[in-house]
């Protein structure tokens, strides 16, 4: 028995060999992840936990809910073949869009923030779903349509309809941060299906125009942008969130105080579990600890960009696609994240993925991978079935 439970030990925990069927390291980096941002949240959430709700495990246990509601949509998703996001790409695109117009007319304010669609005990948050569902039909789209596009300087106007109606959606919320990551996601996803240089200069423009347009008209939106510049000249007002997010970090130095010593969490810092998780991260955990989701994350996209690139190779188009976008998605959600907390962007509203608190986000990150499980175990076996082939 010993002998069993070992062998299978040492075959999970080895990278994950040629002949296997699905990507194992994949899974152990989702777990990773997860199991990460579960003892961050954790740390992170005790003291407002307990000023709000009087018990200092309050978000805890609502935490451990979503990761066990996000490792079973993992599973459940990971049965689903990748045809059938492809056939239904369509259904998907239209409920997301009516749930983000359902979020205007029976979403909860937070904040000053309509976001969330409440569901009995639950807030769902649209915006999560939507990136996925963009995703989805940008592949669907790019390979009915992948000749015209890389021939006709034109042919990106119906991507950029579809840009602009979905970020006029989350714009109303508002949600900026949202909207900036559909935006680099559909360059991004013109860039590897190639485009012609035209259509990225033209994106690019409207995207830059676009933002200058949105900070200069509105009062909210430009006290982030100047704060952002110099967090301290206004330490207690509009530079008070990233200040005490720059002083988590520098106090954390190399090593950090230690899991659960962090003092920028004692509610100096807002929104310490969400948004700006990684500062507490950083605070506790120092540069290393930092260092080692960084390394976390960039392996999961690297997996995500291969998994891509196995797909094109045996011209499988829309699964290349969906994953090329799914692997940006986590990249540039991270980056952003940890940009804001850092200070090295403006504050925006976005989740670490798989680390922060969230359920949304937690649920459909873990769908989104389950997605590259599925399109890799999918790869593993035409890979099998030509080799038989040749055999024979």
């Amino acid at each position: 028995m010993l002998e069993m439970i070992k062998k299978e030990w040492d075959k999970w925990t080895r990278l994950t060999p040629v002949n296997a069927l699905y990507d194992r390291t994949l899974i152990w980096l989702f777990i990773g992840l997860l199991v990460i941002g579960f003892v961050m949240v954790t740390s992170a959430s005790i003291p407002v936990s307990t000023r709000l709700y009087k018990d200092p495990f309050h978000f805890a246990l609502r935490d451990a809910v979503y990761v066990v509601a996000a490792i079973s949509a993992f599973l459940f998703f990971a049965n689903i073949p990748s045809k059938n996001w492809e056939k239904w790409n369509g259904w998907f695109f239209i409920g997301s869009l009516l749930l983000l117009l359902a979020v205007l007319v029976l979403g909860k304010n937070v904040n000053g923030a309509t976001r969330w669609i409440p569901i009995g005990p639950i807030n769902f948050q649209p915006a999560e779903l939507a990136k996925l569902a963009v995703i989805c039909y940008f592949s669907s789209f790019y390979v009915r349509k992948f000749e015209e596009m890389r021939v006709k300087s034109l042919s990106f106007i119906r991507p950029m309809i579809i840009l602009l109606l979905f970020s006029g959606l989350l714009l109303l919320q508002p949600d900026l941060g949202s909207t900036a990551v559909l935006f680099v996601l559909t360059f991004a996803m013109l860039f590897i299906m190639g485009a012609k240089k035209l259509q990225f200069l033209l994106l690019g423009a409207a995207g830059g125009i676009a933002f200058v347009f949105l900070v200069l008209t509105s009062e909210y939106r430009l006290k982030r942008v100047t704060s952002f510049m110099d967090p301290f000249a206004d330490a207690y007002g509009d530079g008070f969130q990233l200040s005490n997010s720059q002083m988590a970090f520098g106090q954390g130095e190399f090593w950090g105080r230690g899991l659960g010593n962090s003092i920028q969490k004692l509610e100096y810092l807002p929104e310490a579990h969400t948004d700006f998780v990684m500062a507490v991260v950083g605070e506790e955990f120092g540069l290393f600890g930092i260092s080692v989701i960084v390394i976390l994350l960039l392996a999961l996209t690297l997996r995500a960009l291969k998994i891509s690139k196995q797909s094109l190779i045996l011209e499988q188009r829309f699964k290349g696609f969906f994953a090329f976008g799914i692997g940006i998605w986590i990249f540039i959600q991270g980056f952003v994240n940890l940009g804001v907390a850092s200070g090295l962007l403006p504050t925006k509203g976005l989740t670490f993925p798989l680390v922060s608190y969230g359920g949304s986000s937690l649920v459909i990150m873990a769908i989104a991978i389950s997605v590259l499980l599925r399109i890799d175990h999918e790869n593993r076996v035409e890979k099998i079935g030509h080799a038989t082939l040749k055999d024979d």
